[in-house]
């Protein structure tokens, strides 16, 4: 399956933003520490969640679903602490099922977490956090095993600001006995996210959104119903996808508090950003103006939104600098960008990006998620027909992708072959 799009069209229109897959994700994890029934609302329909879910049947949590987006589960039967399959193993986030199980049953195994190959991502401040509570934890056969007689509250001082072990060692902690203190949190959305659903179930999280998160261990959890919060990144990348075409968009189901980051940086290229109570418009103009960032942890500007802020620099005047400060491997898309005729000149940690660009249509290459979501943007805003493909990153996290985007006039299909795609060619001329 690919993307195919013919560019030059101005998005103009609504689209509604789907929940948070980052949140989704160590919510699901977080609705399996009790045996009661917890209603899961707000939940995208993507495909790193339902690999979640499927990982959650294996090992015997009864999994309903009560809409596209809204789910039950019920954990009092689960007959295994040990997660390993194939899907398990290609999604970074699988690793929140190693602390919710570790939380509960005081044992499991997980098999060594995947995802997008964006840089080094490694394991080591989950464990240590998991060995501040007490718990022993080794890495054998491909499987993170953590095991503890009992889990004790303890203090975490996080090497690195990182949401996936703040998470992880949140979900154990709030079972322990005792008082948990971590230090260096991260503080983005997701992590607020998880721990107000883990205290609507009866936990004791304090200073979720600081960086400084108390705990007070509980007995037990209980059932309880949430809904999860808009997905910042989705949001951010319509946002992108205004200004890239000029286009007009508002996007729906958002937390305005959340996207300051990015819509500061869309102003000072010279959209027009309008806030609402749950909406922003952005009006994208005829001219781009180019600017620098550095990506940072929240309330920084998103390591996951720097490739389509790339795409947008390639297009605007003068030259922009990005200086990717959290994953190594993040300028994979320049390569790409390159077929399509911009100038950007990569430097370790560094891209200096040349604008001005008209950009052309060509065949690309998804490299990760958020960067195949910021080609399929370039694409929108090149002249000629691109095709993307490997979309199977993008379909990770994002939902009904191009048919969004088709309700805002873009002119994109998924296609499953060459037939599809030279219909498509034909109709678009």
């Amino acid at each position: 399956m690919q993307y195919i799009m013919k560019g030059g069209n101005p998005l103009v229109g609504e689209v509604v933003i789907s929940g948070a897959k980052n949140a989704a994700l160590g919510i699901l994890a977080a609705g399996i520490m009790t045996d009661e029934s917890v209603i899961i609302d707000n939940l995208p329909d993507v495909r790193d969640i339902n690999v979640m879910l499927d990982a959650l049947r294996d090992i015997g949590v009864v999994v309903e679903r009560l809409g596209k987006h809204r789910v039950k589960l019920n954990s009092g039967n689960i007959h295994s602490v040990r997660v390993d399959n194939e899907y398990i193993r290609r999604m970074r986030a699988g690793y929140y099922l190693l602390g919710a199980l570790l939380g509960k049953y005081r044992h499991a195994e997980v098999a060594l977490p995947g995802g997008c190959d964006i840089g080094s991502r490694p394991i080591d401040q989950h464990l240590k956090g998991f060995r501040a509570l007490r718990a022993n934890t080794q890495v054998e056969y491909g499987m993170v095993v953590a095991d503890a007689s009992e889990l004790t509250g303890g203090h975490v001082y996080m090497d690195i600001v990182s949401v996936g072990p703040t998470i992880n060692v949140i979900l154990p902690a709030v079972l322990a006995s005792g008082n948990t203190i971590i230090e260096n949190a991260a503080k983005e959305p997701h992590v607020v996210d998880v721990a107000n659903m883990l205290n609507s179930m009866g936990a004791n999280v304090k200073g979720a959104g600081t960086d400084v998160i108390r705990i007070r261990g509980v007995e037990r959890l209980h059932s309880t119903e949430y809904s999860i919060i808009p997905d910042q990144i989705e949001a951010g990348t319509f946002m992108f996808a205004a200004a890239v075409t000029r286009g007009d968009v508002t996007v729906r189901n958002v937390i305005p508090k959340h996207m300051e980051a990015i819509s500061a940086k869309l102003t000072e290229m010279g959209c027009e950003v309008v806030e609402f109570d749950d909406s922003i418009r952005v009006l994208g103009k005829p001219r781009l103006y180019s600017c620098n960032i550095k990506t940072l942890p929240y309330p920084g500007f998103p390591t996951d939104m720097q490739p389509q802020m790339g795409v947008a620099l390639t297009i605007a005047e003068g030259t922009g600098i990005i200086t990717e400060s959290i994953f190594e491997n993040r300028f994979k898309y320049v390569d790409e960008l390159a077929k399509m005729g911009a100038f950007i000149k990569v430097e370790g940690n560094v891209a200096v990006v040349s604008g001005n660009t008209r950009l052309t249509g060509a065949n690309l290459v998804a490299p990760d998620l958020r960067a195949g979501a910021a080609l399929v943007l370039a694409g929108l805003a090149a002249d000629g027909v691109s095709t993307v493909d490997d979309i199977q990153y993008i379909l990770r996290g994002y939902e009904n992708f191009d048919r969004k985007l088709r309700r805002l006039g873009a002119e994109i299909e998924l296609v499953k072959d060459g037939r599809e795609a030279q219909k498509f060619r034909l109709r678009v001329g």
